[in-house]
């Protein structure tokens, strides 16, 4: 696990500024917060060198690109071995449907998050994809209605409440 890293109330507003609109110009973002755009770029270079900013993300719209069906799928794998795990994380993250992978503790081993055009499409990916594979035991499909994003991320306060 890496180290947390320490972060003023500057930082923090930078990061909640950027988390809201990556596109945020320095200048902009200077003001914002209060810096000279110098300081403002400076202190977002530290911010990526250290790890806390990760990088940029483009968001598509699934629907529009024909992908209007997104599901959860909890998937247990049996056994759930180191020489089977690698080539199944491998296999589903070349998937075009997949959108997210999550390894778990608990009954499920994995929660992929996949985008599909239809129902029919949903079938085909769980049965050709999933089911067929030997090390695949379970698959639990669950159809997403509705999706929110939330945040922004910020380390917890010193008390163990949420930063403000």
């Amino acid at each position: 696990m890496s180290e947390t890293v320490a972060l003023d109330p500057v930082d923090l507003q930078i990061l909640r500024l950027l988390q809201n609109d990556a596109r945020t110009t320095y200048r902009d973002l200077a003001a914002q917060v209060g810096v000279a755009p110098s300081t403002c770029l400076d202190r977002v270079a530290r911010l990526r060198r250290s790890g806390v900013i990760l990088g940029h993300e483009l968001r598509l719209d699934p629907t529009k690109l024909g992908r209007g069906l997104e599901a959860l799928l909890s998937v247990q794998l049996r056994p759930h071995r180191r020489e089977l795990v690698g080539p199944f994380v491998e296999r589903i993250r070349a998937l075009p449907e997949s959108r997210a992978l999550f390894h778990l503790a608990g009954p499920d081993d994995y929660l992929v998050h996949v985008a599909v055009a239809d129902t029919a499409d949903l079938q085909r990916l769980v049965l050709d994809e999933f089911t067929s594979r030997r090390e695949v035991a379970r698959v639990e499909t669950r159809l997403i209605f509705q999706q929110w994003s939330c945040g922004p991320l910020l380390p917890p306060a010193r008390d163990g409440s949420a930063a403000p």
